[in-house]
């Protein structure tokens, strides 16, 4: 069929129909009469020589052919409202969507992401906080601010900083550690990574202990644990300079061990965009400076 053909007005009164399930509340939402949606979906019903609704006493109901055009014709008119919706002013406003696992965009990127908007405010940034297995392509992402070893299958990764772990605990517990040994009376709570503990405390010398304490999948839910007590985390403490400055939280020992360090990603199969490359830049001129 020519689509050049196809009534746009009757496309879109079928669209609100089917949505709403009414041609009264189609009309409402598209400012004209409720004889004026039947007659334009009429239209369309013609054009296309299929009925897309059964009329009832009581309002109306999708056909199945009417059920496999509405997703279509929707997600159609969503891309266009999303794209319209990016011109502002006579200026296109292009549309970035960044992920980053939650430590580093708390405790790096939203301190530093007013400078990013002052610099490039044609930019529609979208931040998606995930944790780091997070699915570039599944989350819809330009790009994604993960940790790690930087060996992602099909994904270009640009080194950020290196991210070295050090045990934090809360002012009491931190009362009663004064060497490095006396970490084994103490709970060590522990991310995914069964290693990091074994690393440190091989790092300090020091056999690794039975491991015993809770498990999370986020640092910023270990480190609100270690505030109430909970036990000693080791985290990427470069992330917790603002708890550690005020107090809540302490770094008993110095040593440090390096298991990662944060990147940014994007898949090798997407071509980078303007946004894209102009973000790359400023991140790394941010960290430089």
């Amino acid at each position: 069929m020519d689509v050049s053909k196809l009534p746009l007005n009757a496309l879109r009164a079928f669209e609100a129909s089917a949505r709403l399930c009414s041609f009264t509340r189609a009309g409402l939402e598209l400012r004209v009469s409720q004889t004026a949606v039947s007659h334009q979906v009429k239209a369309l019903e013609d054009v296309l020589q299929v009925s897309l609704f059964e009329r009832l006493p009581r309002g109306v109901a999708l056909t199945d052919e009417g059920l496999a055009l509405l997703p279509v014709l929707s997600d159609a008119f969503r891309r266009m409202s999303d794209a319209l919706s990016r011109f502002e002013d006579g200026n296109y406003r292009e549309v970035l969507t960044v992920g980053a696992v939650a430590t580093f965009a708390t405790g790096w990127l939203l301190p530093r992401l007013s400078g990013f908007a002052r610099a490039h405010p044609q930019i529609d940034l979208r931040l998606k906080t995930n944790n780091n297995r997070a699915d570039i392509l599944a989350d819809g992402l330009d790009c994604f601010l993960r940790f790690g070893d930087g060996a992602w299958h099909a994904t270009n990764a640009v080194k950020l900083m290196d991210a070295p772990l050090s045990p934090i605990c809360s002012p009491g517990t931190a009362a009663r550690l004064s060497k490095p040994e006396d970490l084994v009376h103490e709970p060590l709570l522990r991310s995914y990574r069964l290693d990091e503990w074994a690393m440190w405390f091989q790092a300090a010398k020091l056999p690794p202990p039975r491991a015993r304490g809770w498990m999370f999948d986020s640092s910023l839910a270990m480190v609100e644990a270690v505030t109430q007590g909970a036990g000693v985390a080791l985290v990427p403490t470069a992330m917790f300079s603002r708890p550690l400055a005020s107090g809540a939280i302490v770094q008993p020992f110095q040593t440090n061990v390096l298991t990662g360090s944060y990147w940014l990603t994007w898949l090798k199969s997407r071509e980078e965009t303007s946004a894209m490359q102009k973000f790359r830049l400023w991140m790394l001129e941010t960290i430089a400076e």
